[in-house]
């Protein structure tokens, strides 16, 4: 796990190395092990380094491979290297370290762009190819790792972060249709821009081929989730499931540092410390370490489910419990990781249970992110599920929703027309955006939320857009960076492209049953888990007291706000907050504070 960087001077001119040093360093974070650079005719590459496999100076990167014939810059980890170097072992290669870089460089060798769909893990690298005098740039399948690019100045440059390329740039303007889609819709990574005009991301599944003679570059995509037929019974499902997921975390045990699991005490993240600690104490004496973030509000509080599932599994268990203070003291250091506005204060837990792993020395974590998207577990996969039913199941499935889950009957139909109800959704959001000029208003992405709207017609295509588009890739995005802020590598089994493929594939009444979301996750670790965790109802995953913290920081609130010209721009008038709720609170100051640290500009129309 580690940070990349590269500058390409279309001029042909030579790089500045002092500035590829200077964009290298500002992520520092992501690889503080060691630093390498790659220097040739008109581009350079930056790399920092974060040891996971193979400890030694042999995974010093950017590496070479054949002479030179290609060069690497890499940040993520192929969990399936070792079987995919006992391939190229057949075929005749040889390899000089116990890395998955030299494997991913081999790869490409023999399969060449192809070589991508060989791959299970999380990936951003950049290969140039001496002799086709190419750059080939690849992004993993659902985008846990970052790639960022812009083209600036006669140059072409990417990174691991946006910090980087904002270098380049004088002046930093803020993407409006962007800032209304995260105000007013919620969604945040929807599309290949940013916050930020002019700045991108290379999407999840696509390949980025630039080519150093012409001086331009094509995407392609290389990987789309297809729904597969698998004909199974429930206990046949069943089996399926809890093999694929079990050999995912086994995968993900890789490594030549300690290796241990976030806990918030839901289902999918004891899902997964059940299992990674009982596959963990078989090659080990060890004790499986876990980390919780225990909320200060009894509503939210999940700790004693945490310790149930610490007590069954035989973990050792940290728990943190974050305090207002804390709170206070690292919101402009998370604004500033994160990069981009964001959700709300829940994301702060997060940050706060990298910060412990950091300072206990357990430097990968598995975490749970993508169990909910695969498997039907949010509420609002309920619509497109009774809509698949004939009208009999579906008047019981009614029934049993409101049983088995924390909505009433009276909520489930109420998510049920809104949701299915582009009409619906979009006055409400444009009531929320009220305060906002009509100008503004008109930059919200219509259309996309009416196709969301149509979506939740078929789960199908509920749960992709949720797992590329709506859902997943902000949720990675935070993820992402408050992991990385701390120098910790986290991997995620659910989202592996054999689990989520299985996942999706699988019939949808045992991932839905009787009104039980992921029902299928519930059985696979049935005799795993207490039954407490197996059929909950509720989850929060490391919620944050947010409203106490909101109220905490009323007063920085009103003064971030009233000094924010871009909200002075899009706004009618002056805000009253007391008309606002506090999802509308945050998402005004996070925007605030995010201009401030980050220096953001509005063109004014």
């Amino acid at each position: 796990m580690c940070g990349i960087s590269g500058i390409i001077n279309r001029n042909n001119e030579l790089v500045d190395k002092e500035k590829i040093k200077v964009i290298n360093n500002l992520i520092f974070h992501r690889g503080p092990d060691d630093e390498g650079f790659f220097y040739t005719d008109n581009f350079a590459f930056g790399h920092r380094r974060l040891a996971i496999l193979d400890l030694s100076s042999d995974g010093h990167q950017p590496m070479h491979y054949l002479d030179k014939k290609y060069t690497i810059t890499y940040n993520g980890e192929v969990y399936n290297y070792v079987e995919i170097r006992e391939e190229l072992v057949g075929y005749g290669y040889t390899f000089h370290s116990q890395t998955d870089t030299e494997v991913i460089l081999a790869s490409y060798d023999k399969w060449g762009e192809e070589c991508v769909n060989k791959f299970n893990g999380m990936w951003a690298f950049a290969i140039y190819d001496r002799e086709k005098e190419i750059i080939f740039c690849s992004r993993d399948r659902f985008g846990i790792k970052p790639f960022y690019y812009t083209e600036v100045d006669g140059k072409f440059v990417f990174g691991s972060e946006i910090k980087q390329l904002l270098e380049f740039y004088e002046e930093r303007y803020v993407n409006k249709k962007i800032l209304m889609d995260y105000l007013v819709i919620g969604f945040e990574e929807h599309t290949n821009e940013t916050f930020f005009e002019n700045i991108f991301k290379l999407e999840q599944s696509h390949n980025l081929i630039y080519d150093l003679n012409s001086n331009n570059f094509i995407i392609k995509r290389y990987y789309d989730i297809v729904k597969e037929k698998i004909d199974l019974n429930e206990k046949e499902s069943i089996d399926l499931y809890k093999s694929k997921l079990t050999d995912a975390i086994k995968l993900r045990l890789r490594s030549d540092v300690q290796v241990g699991t976030c806990l918030s005490g839901g289902l999918d993240s004891s899902s997964i410390a059940s299992i990674a600690s009982r596959e963990y104490q078989k090659e080990s004496n060890d004790i499986f370490t876990a980390i919780h973030a225990k909320s200060t509000e009894k509503k939210s509080d999940e700790s004693l489910f945490a310790k149930d599932v610490s007590d069954f599994c035989n973990l050792d268990l940290h728990i943190i419990e974050p305090t207002k203070q804390a709170f206070i003291e690292n919101i402009d250091e998370l604004v500033y990781a994160q990069e981009e506005p964001f959700g709300g204060p829940s994301i702060f837990m997060q940050y706060f249970v990298m910060q412990k792993a950091k300072e206990i020395g357990c430097t990968v974590l598995l975490d749970g992110q993508g169990g909910d998207e695969t498997l039907l577990g949010y509420e609002r996969y309920y619509p497109a599920h009774l809509l698949s039913l004939n009208f009999m199941d579906m008047i019981k499935g009614f029934i049993n929703a409101s049983k088995n889950s924390k909505i009433s009957l009276k909520l489930l139909a109420q998510y049920f027309i809104y949701f299915t109800s582009a009409r619906l959704r979009l006055n409400r959001l444009k009531k929320k955006g009220s305060f906002l000029k009509k100008e503004y208003i008109a930059k919200i992405s219509t259309e996309r939320v009416t196709s969301n709207a149509k979506n939740y017609l078929n789960i199908f295509h509920l749960q992709y857009d949720e797992l590329y588009k709506t859902q997943m890739p902000h949720l990675l995005r935070y993820e992402d960076k408050n992991s990385m802020k701390n120098s910790i590598e986290t991997r995620l089994p659910f989202i592996d492209v054999k689990v989520l493929q299985t996942a999706i594939s699988i019939k949808n009444n045992y991932k839905i049953k009787d009104g039980w979301t992921k029902y299928i996750l519930r059985k696979t670790v049935e005799n795993l888990l207490p039954s407490s965790i197996v059929w909950r109802k509720n989850k929060f995953g490391f919620e944050a007291p947010s409203k106490s913290w909101i109220d905490s920081i009323e007063k920085n609130i009103v003064n971030s706000i009233e000094s924010s010209d871009i909200i002075k721009e899009i706004s009618k008038s002056a805000i009253n907050l007391k008309t606002l709720t506090n999802n509308q609170k945050w998402k005004l100051f996070n925007i605030a504070k995010w201009e401030e640290i980050y220096n953001v500009k509005i063109v004014t129309p």
